[in-house]
């Protein structure tokens, strides 16, 4: 449906005071607090058009209405246009960063602070993670009969590890050799060129080196590192969460590694760094998130290390407000992380 400019206003207005109330909303409330020019009835017709089409629901037999999940939607892409933190926000928040001691755990720590207090919802922030990994260091732990503990150091910090299990016993000396000589002969080089790395190699050697690889392709895959999360409390003590499966499902959202995982790799993971991708209810895949809206972003330096960040709350978030912070956010992170390869 192609909505005229009052309707559009309307829903604007509807969105906005709902957002502020929580309350269903009627003809008479958007006439008198918003001093609208026409009456409460054309009002009230507009409202019932704006339901029909699907961007109002009535929750209630009363006149009240609230918006609708695509309501949202058209909010978001159509009528709220460019947002933007006020210059002293911005300012202040700059100063945190830079106050901050030059360290990647402190930056992640604050981001995820600063995206909670500001959009007052659930924050989350993935460590930066490279996306070239890059091999530094082996280590390989005898442990019991043929078991041996592989401990795969990457740049950047990532600590994988993983078990392989061998033909036959080998002693520990010979298994510091093989690690030795390994990382020797990798150390700096991404999985590709080990991949293509013409070297003679025994059995055992052969096998680390594949093991390697694998875990290498595979950190391309999934989040690795810490995730920082902050302000949970500000999301279970919104109405909509009162029910306990509502806050169940957001507390999902917000621990729930694998979920959080694939959450990710489907929808910003996709996309390039300075994006912000905006869910709402569920975008119809999620059903976790039938009572939230996340809004999503990558940050940092394409090539090197980047990471993700998001914010979480109900449907009825202030989405201006909650966009501008997020986008500002992974562009101060980004910076610092470009600041941080280039030295």
């Amino acid at each position: 449906m192609k909505l005229t400019e009052r309707q559009k206003l309307i829903l604007a207005l509807v969105i906005r005071d709902y957002i502020e109330t929580a309350q269903p909303v009627g003809s008479r409330r958007l006439v008198e607090y918003y001093g609208l020019e026409f009456s409460s009835a054309t009002v009230r017709n507009e409202m019932v058009a704006l339901t029909e089409a699907g961007y109002l629901r009535q929750p209630h037999t009363s006149a009240g209405r609230e918006p609708s999940e695509e309501g949202y939607r058209y909010f978001v892409r159509q009528l709220m246009g460019n947002t933007d933190l006020p210059n002293h926000t911005k300012r202040l928040i700059t100063h945190q960063f830079y106050q901050a001691r030059y360290d990647v755990d402190h930056w992640m720590r604050l981001a995820a602070s600063v995206l909670a207090h500001q959009s007052q919802g659930a924050s989350l922030v993935t460590a930066p993670h490279p996306e070239r990994v890059r091999f530094k260091h082996l280590e390989l732990i005898a442990t019991l009969g043929r078991q041996v503990l592989m401990v795969l150091v990457m740049g950047g910090g990532e600590v994988r590890q993983q078990m392989l299990v061998l033909a036959e016993p080998v002693t520990q000396e010979r298994l510091s050799e093989v690690a030795n000589t390994l990382t020797e002969h990798l150390q700096g080089l991404n999985a590709k060129e080990i991949s293509t790395l013409s070297l003679h190699l025994d059995s055992l050697e052969q096998d680390v080196v594949k093991l390697t690889l694998e875990e290498m392709n595979r950190s391309h895959e999934v989040i690795t590192g810490e995730v920082y999360r902050d302000g949970l409390t500000n999301v279970l003590s919104e109405p909509e969460f009162a029910e306990l499966g509502a806050a169940r499902s957001a507390l999902r959202v917000f621990e729930e590694r694998s979920f959080l995982e694939d959450l990710l790799s489907r929808t910003i993971m996709t996309s390039g760094v300075g994006g912000v991708q905006v869910l709402i209810g569920g975008e119809g895949t999620w059903d976790e998130l039938r009572s939230c809206s996340m809004v999503l972003a990558r940050y940092g330096a394409p090539g090197l290390a980047t990471g993700t960040m998001g914010v979480l709350g109900p449907i009825r978030m202030a989405y201006g407000r909650t966009i501008s912070t997020v986008r500002f956010v992974a562009g101060l992170l980004s910076d610092l992380i470009v600041e941080m390869h280039g030295d």
